[in-house]
């Protein structure tokens, strides 16, 4: 679809997507590009080179005000208490109950100023939330998604280009999971070290009219602009959650292996109770990594068998793998099966294909 309908979102750089040709699909009430031309080829592309993806649909919320530090500690799970200006942290918005409302990150500016960028399907309840428990704090909440695009440059290659564009000290200066403000080809832009894909990689929010430029100016050093179906593989090789599949309102930390970006002696935060109930009990259900060992490809909802053929759980995440060449996924399975090495299959659409449960992630990228 290329003509979206009245009701369906376009970012900043959706002229820049049908110029090259982009099939666009409709993604979370937004037109996003699915596929430039070959997936594997822009997934080729961001393993050994660098790509470029138009994340400007992802939700940018601004935070101001005297109490932003009891205000985000009370609704994240992280301890915000401790970040300094200049980091991001990866963190969850859990309901009461535990359950996973978003993963986020969030940018430290200062005591009293926070950035976070949250998935572009949440946005709207993110936002009904963060406004919901928004009193008795004095707190100013800003919606700066439409105001701004932002850019992932992902891939070894990608410190070169930032380096050839705002000079060598930013990518050098800049550890992962910290930001700067800087200019990159001109143009004003919040920097961070971080990204979805588990390369190296930085993403970058300008002001909306100026994203174009700086799209077309990477396009210029040869960076392959990359759609959300080589996002998607890259992302399940990462082994990296999507919300709505792999975490979601019915899925807790604990379940879903995530209790690192939770700070559980900061003091009091939203579903903290219910968490520490979780991990005391322990889950039910764990979220798990599989490899296929033979032929078949997995997608969500398949079911996750044990090697009697009882149903055990089911697959959140499933695709090719073009670095590893098989078929791999992710899914939450009894815990008492979740073991490293345990044997089980999966049902594709009929097929009882073998797997069996892998450490993740699946790939993790060279380092030096």
């Amino acid at each position: 679809m290329n003509d979206p309908s009245p009701s369906v979102k376009t970012t900043c750089l959706y002229d820049e997507h049908l110029a090259l040709n982009a099939r666009m699909v409709d993604f979370a009430g937004w037109s996003m590009p699915i596929q430039y031309g070959s997936i594997l080829e822009e997934h080729r592309a961001v393993r050994n080179a660098a790509g470029m993806f138009d994340v400007s649909h992802m939700g940018r919320v601004e935070f101001s005000g005297r109490d932003c530090v009891p205000y985000l500690q009370r609704l994240f799970t992280c301890d915000v208490a401790k970040l300094e200006p200049g980091q991001a942290r990866y963190t969850l918005l859990c309901a009461e109950d535990g359950g996973i409302l978003d993963d986020t990150i969030l940018y430290c500016r200062s005591s009293v100023a926070f950035t976070l960028v949250c998935n572009a399907g949440n946005t709207p309840a993110v936002l009904a939330w963060l406004e919901h428990w928004r009193e008795p704090f004095d707190i100013t909440l800003t919606d700066r998604t439409a105001a701004t695009g932002m850019i992932a440059l992902q891939g070894p290659g990608a410190a070169a280009h930032l380096a050839a564009l705002a000079g060598p000290a930013v990518p050098g200066n800049l550890p992962y999971f910290r930001w700067v403000e800087t200019t990159v080809a001109g143009i004003d832009a919040f920097v961070a070290r971080t990204g979805y894909t588990g390369e190296d990689g930085f993403e970058f929010i300008v002001p909306a009219e100026t994203a174009p430029g700086l799209w077309r100016t990477l396009r210029d050093r040869g960076v392959t602009p990359i759609a959300l179906g080589a996002r998607d593989t890259l992302r399940l090789e990462a082994a990296l959650p999507l919300h709505g599949n792999d975490i979601s309102l019915k899925t807790n930390p604990v379940q879903a292996g995530l209790m690192w970006a939770v700070a559980m002696d900061k003091g009091p935060f939203l579903g903290k109770e219910a968490i520490e109930r979780s991990k005391a009990s322990g889950p039910s259900v764990r979220l798990v990594g599989f490899g296929v060992t033979g032929r078949g490809i997995p997608r969500a909802h398949c079911p996750l068998l044990l090697p009697d053929g009882t149903v055990a759980g089911e697959a959140t995440s499933g695709g090719f793998s073009p670095t590893l060449q098989k078929g791999i996924g992710m899914g939450y399975i009894a815990a008492a099966h979740g073991a490293i090495g345990t044997e089980i299959a999966v049902d594709i659409r009929g097929a009882i294909t073998p797997a069996r449960v892998v450490r993740r992630p699946f790939y993790r990228r060279p380092q030096g």
